[in-house]
């Protein structure tokens, strides 16, 4: 029985679960609202203040799902109540971000400035020139912009010129050795 999936999920208070015939869940909170087709296969139950998914039999598939399963509904009862974010940092003479409108505005080295908008349920911050904020309730939403984002300028290893995620460490190289 897989560990992770065996655990049930607690429904905070605040946020309404609904569970439709098609295994499609809706799940409302504070942060907005999220929709999710679970796997057929699974059978998920609503019992009081918690959430159980269970599996038909023990084949290697519905086991790989028991848990998947499990962790999506706990990250988008997680999201409503919380939200997610990923934070960018800038790096670069001349590189930074401005938010105009609902637009994140950036100039990267290139002769144009790069643009992107927000998507419903994301929205950028920029609390200086070289930091960007994406946030969200939906956690692979808010990692795809970031990822996107990321890859406009990825970092570079011989100066470290580029956007990368606050927590990532880019390994270094040392460049041409002289005589």
């Amino acid at each position: 029985m897989s560990r992770i999936g065996r655990s049930p999920v607690a429904i905070p208070a605040g946020v309404d679960v609904k569970l439709d015939a098609e295994n499609v869940m809706t799940v409302k909170g504070p942060k907005g609202t999220l929709t999710e087709n679970l796997h057929p296969n699974m059978k998920v139950t609503i019992e009081g203040a918690s959430i159980t998914v269970e599996r038909p039999d023990d084949e290697k598939q519905n086991r790989s799902l028991h848990g998947l399963t499990r962790t999506l509904i706990a990250n988008m009862i997680e999201g409503v109540v919380n939200g997610y974010k990923k934070e960018l940092e800038i790096n670069g003479v001349g590189y930074r971000a401005q938010k105009q409108g609902n637009q994140l505005v950036m100039n990267l080295g290139y002769s144009h400035t790069v643009v992107f908008t927000e998507e419903p349920g994301i929205t950028f911050e920029v609390p200086d020139a070289n930091k960007i904020i994406i946030a969200g309730p939906n956690k692979q939403r808010v990692g795809q912009v970031a990822s996107e984002i990321r890859a406009k300028r990825p970092p570079e290893p011989y100066l470290g010129k580029g956007i990368k995620y606050v927590d990532e460490h880019i390994r270094r190289k040392s460049g041409k050795a002289g005589k």
